[in-house]
């Protein structure tokens, strides 16, 4: 069965394990029916790897438009049933949903990969709710129809960017719900494919795009070019600060915020995120922010966590309200740096605009960026460097010292593989701390680490085995460097090493 699964073609970068998993489900040879849904934000890369995945095995591969109505959309989806069953354009006249979806399951059917994708579904939702209630009767009607032997049945895929319509097509009472066989949530590249796919050379300046576009693959054939090797800062006032072009980042964020058909107050929608650009990480202070009462923004805080533009992190140790974050490096970086002076950028003064925002990128965007890849180098690759190899959970906490009266935030904190967030007395598999700024780490940075470990030893966590590790945008001092080449439990990452190098 490996031998007869579809090739992933050359140009859908990295995706091996999507790539894998949507052909195993597209030849599996069962006769029945199979459902397979496929989220993800804008700019991911979705449509790129189903119009491939398609294309490979001569499947039908439909996408609903957003300003499309009812009957446009019902004829121009018969339009693509018929092309594909070899008949001209507008001899197919469906009358309904129901014949169009039957027909296209039915002409799909044909091929030794009977393949549908339907992409942009929820912009078919909006005028035609109706359609999952008659894909379960489909769905179910082709489990009692089905004939061993007969050859795989028909595979259908529906995606969407719009993640919470996505992710509730198979909740709770849906139609849908306990038929997809797969679910598959579209992510962003990290930082080092992203850097590859990129193609930049200095780690630093792909930190940097990093920090403003994340890994989203679709942003490249649109801000590419200047490439960011020429000069970050003017390929920045290039592409993110010129509002002529697409991935302005004023126009990306209002874009992005129109993809869910719930966000409809804009204006609320944007002084939530500016606040926890700023800072408000819990309801209450968002509210306070806001000048309005914590409950006032808990449905849109729901909404941007259930689209994926916030995220909430809870502390690894301590039970308390998780911190809620911005989760798109582009949302961030309009609130902070476009939208306080977009008068200014668009009469075309981007240049003096992005110098004076340097400040605000460098301590409210590229210091928590950095804070972020640190942890996520722990999570992925840190694991040939610990004697204990792959860590447990990885996050953020907060350790009281009693004797001094403060409390010392840990940029990185990785349990020993097994151990449960929050649980008493875990083990500690590390201990981080992770600067952006230009001085380098020295011992004084690691006298903290180490204080901040016998804090955790009396408040009875099993440190013994703790490895403690400095994460450093400009490298460290000679007598630091020596001494983690004589400690077992010291671990140096500077910006080549957090890439690979």
């Amino acid at each position: 069965m490996e031998n007869s699964l579809p090739a992933k073609p050359d140009d859908v970068v990295d995706r091996d394990r999507e790539w894998g998993l949507l052909a195993e489900f597209l030849t599996d040879p069962d006769p029945a029916m199979r459902l397979g849904i496929v989220s993800g934000r804008r700019r991911h890369g979705k449509s790129y790897l189903l119009q491939a995945l398609s294309e490979q095995v001569g499947g039908l591969y439909v996408t609903a438009v957003r300003e499309e109505g009812r009957l446009p959309a019902i004829q121009r989806f018969s339009d693509a049933v018929a092309r594909h069953a070899g008949l001209r354009p507008g001899s197919l006249r469906l009358a309904d949903w129901r014949d169009v979806l039957s027909n296209a399951l039915d002409v799909t059917a044909r091929s030794a990969h009977p393949l549908l994708v339907i992409d942009e579904l929820p912009y078919l939702l909006q005028h035609s709710p109706e359609i999952p209630g008659l894909l379960q009767q489909l769905y179910d009607e082709r489990q009692r129809g089905a004939r061993r032997g007969a050859g795989p049945g028909p595979r259908l895929i529906l995606c969407g960017s719009a993640m919470s319509v996505m992710h509730e097509l198979l909740s709770g009472t849906k139609p849908l719900r306990g038929r997809a066989v797969v679910d598959l949530r579209l992510g962003a590249f990290d930082y080092r494919d992203s850097r590859d796919f990129w193609q930049i050379t200095d780690p630093l300046t792909a930190l940097k795009v990093h920090a403003v576009l994340g890994g989203a693959p679709g942003y490249r054939p649109v801000a590419g070019r200047p490439h960011p090797d020429d000069g970050f800062d003017t390929w920045l006032a290039r592409t993110l600060l010129d509002p002529g072009r697409a991935v302005y980042s004023r126009t990306e964020t209002e874009y992005l915020l129109r993809e869910d058909p719930r966000i409809t107050q804009h204006t609320l929608y944007y002084d939530i995120l500016t606040a926890i650009a700023n800072g408000a990480t819990t309801p209450s202070k968002i509210g306070a922010a806001l000048e309005r009462p914590r409950n006032a923004v808990a449905h849109p805080l729901g909404v941007l966590e259930s689209t994926g533009y916030i995220r909430r992190e809870q502390d690894i140790l301590r039970s308390k309200h998780p911190a809620i974050t911005l989760a798109d490096p582009v949302i961030r970086f309009n609130q902070l740096i476009t939208l306080p002076q977009a008068a200014a950028v668009e009469q075309g003064f981007a240049e003096q605009v992005w110098q004076q925002a340097a400040p605000t990128f460098n301590s409210k965007i590229l210091g928590p960026h950095f804070e972020d890849l640190a942890r996520d180098f722990t999570r992925r690759y840190a694991h040939t460097l610990l004697p204990g190899g792959l860590p447990g959970p990885v996050g953020t906490t907060e350790v009281a010292d009693q004797a001094a009266r403060t409390k010392h935030e840990i940029d990185v904190i990785a349990l020993a593989a097994g151990e449960r967030p929050q649980a008493p007395r875990v083990k500690i598999a590390l201990l981080g701390e992770a600067k952006a700024t230009a001085a380098r780490r020295g011992t004084g940075d690691l006298e903290r680490l180490e204080r901040i470990r016998g804090l955790l030893a009396d408040q009875g966590h099993d440190t013994a085995a703790t490895t403690l590790a400095l994460y450093s945008l400009h490298g460290f001092y000679p007598d630091l460097v020596d001494l983690a080449n004589r400690r077992d439990d010291l671990l140096l990452v500077d910006l080549p090493a957090l890439y690979g190098s």
